[in-house]
């Protein structure tokens, strides 16, 4: 297991209070600039251009042309551990900060924390101790999968604590969350989880955004639910905001020409601007051509969300571990269920993710912006996920072949990312 007192990111003494210039390969949210410049101001991103331009903009000093990839910062809206640590086992801020520091020193600059179907009581005290986290800003929230989900499609969840819908266990959660609830996967068919004050509206009152996930629902269940939470939504003061699908394909009911279930019914809204499809892009979870095809689908109008889904082997070796109540076996990089052999989340790290995505067939810029820019919308978050002048100085320097070289938090350097350590 990783040292429960993991590193935090530390300044770069040697330029602290002076702009310092990237140079390289440069992925915006809308192009690629083959020899650009990113300026870190502080935390801030004071200049983002083509370098040849930089002296212009009152940089002078952008020096020669860089070799590598500059990224933004990634944020993960779907995360379940890694180093070793479990977000659903972890008992203490310390033992879970070192899970985030994981995916941190890999490129994941913001992250959501997420918990698996547990009793009430296991529920909120995990949810407790990860609120200490995202009060410090080390997490960018704290996501629920379950325990309101179809025990058909509990995957690698426990069936046993599934419940139907509560909308007083979701106050509770919100309580011990401290608004720092930010998504909940719920099941539409679920008994008391769409309806007049049921689990949806009370997500919505809470903050929190609606997740269509472990469900076995059809196309009209789940179209009934979306249209729940956007009027939920709407009603709380979010008129625009648009709810989520957890990894699309897996936990549902697959898609069938005579029976389309939630997969057909959250493309469609995808497609109209009233979801973020979450995909697990990782080459276990997904076949290339299912990832190229979604991202050609919902992808150009920002529909689709890449997550890691990942669990405490992400960067550990393999071997057995702990997600929640079950016991997984990681083989090969892949993570099961022991008993039963069903895939157990990921262990990849975001940009493990989205290298996947690229050698997938999709475009660099379409695989970044739905590993930044959209998740962060999702988030309401418009300070991050984007190499755009104004907003926080995230961003990660990768070789050519998007392998870590450097990350940057808040202007901030991270220690512990190297290229060389994976």
């Amino acid at each position: 297991m990783a040292e429960p007192h993991a590193p935090r990111p530390v300044p770069d003494d040697a330029r602290r209070g002076t702009p310092r210039v990237l140079t390289g390969r440069v992925v915006t949210p809308v192009a690629v600039l083959d020899d650009g410049a990113v300026v870190l101001d502080g935390d801030r991103i004071a200049w983002v251009g083509p370098r040849v331009d930089a002296p212009t903009a009152g940089f002078p000093d952008a020096g020669p042309a860089g070799t590598g990839t500059i990224l933004p910062g990634l944020v993960d809206l779907h995360d379940h551990g890694g180093g070793g640590v479990s977000f659903p086992d972890a008992t203490s801020a310390d033992e879970a900060r070192a899970a985030v520091h994981e995916h941190l020193r890999h490129g994941t600059t913001s992250l959501v924390a997420s918990l698996v179907t547990a009793p009430r009581e296991v529920l909120l005290a995990r949810t407790a101790t990860l609120a200490e986290l995202a009060d410090d800003d080390e997490l960018a929230g704290i996501h629920l999968e379950g325990p309101f989900l179809s025990a058909a499609r509990c995957g690698a969840q426990n069936p046993h604590d599934m419940l139907h819908g509560d909308p007083d266990l979701v106050r509770a959660v919100a309580a011990a969350a401290r608004g720092h609830l930010r998504t909940m996967t719920v099941a539409p068919e679920v008994p008391g989880v769409v309806g007049r004050g049921g689990v949806i509206e009370a997500l919505a009152d809470a903050g929190a955004v609606p997740s269509i996930g472990h469900t076995d629902a059809s196309a009209e269940q789940t179209e009934a639910a979306v249209s729940a939470a956007l009027g939920a939504l709407a009603a709380s003061g979010r008129p625009g905001a648009r709810l989520t699908a957890t990894h699309l394909f897996n936990g549902m009911r697959p898609l069938h020409h005579r029976d389309p279930g939630p997969v057909a019914a959250c493309l469609a809204a995808a497609a109209r601007g009233e979801m973020v499809v979450e995909l697990v892009a990782d080459g276990t979870h997904l076949a290339p051509g299912t990832v190229r095809s979604v991202m050609g689908l919902v992808g150009p109008r920002d529909g689709v969300a890449l997550v890691t889904d990942a669990m405490a082997a992400a960067g550990m070796p393999d071997g057995a571990y702990d997600l929640g109540p079950v016991r997984v076996t990681v083989e090969s990089g892949v993570a099961r269920l022991a008993e039963g052999g069903a895939i157990a989340g990921g262990t990849s790290h975001l940009l493990d993710v989205v290298r996947a995505t690229v050698a997938a067939g999709v475009g660099l810029v379409d695989a970044v912006r739905a590993a930044s820019w959209t998740p962060a919308a999702v988030l309401g978050a418009p300070d991050v996920g984007g190499l755009v002048a104004g907003r926080r100085a995230d961003v990660v320097v990768t070789d050519p072949d998007l392998r870590v070289r450097e990350v940057w938090r808040g202007g901030r350097r991270v220690a512990g990312a190297d290229v060389r350590r994976g």
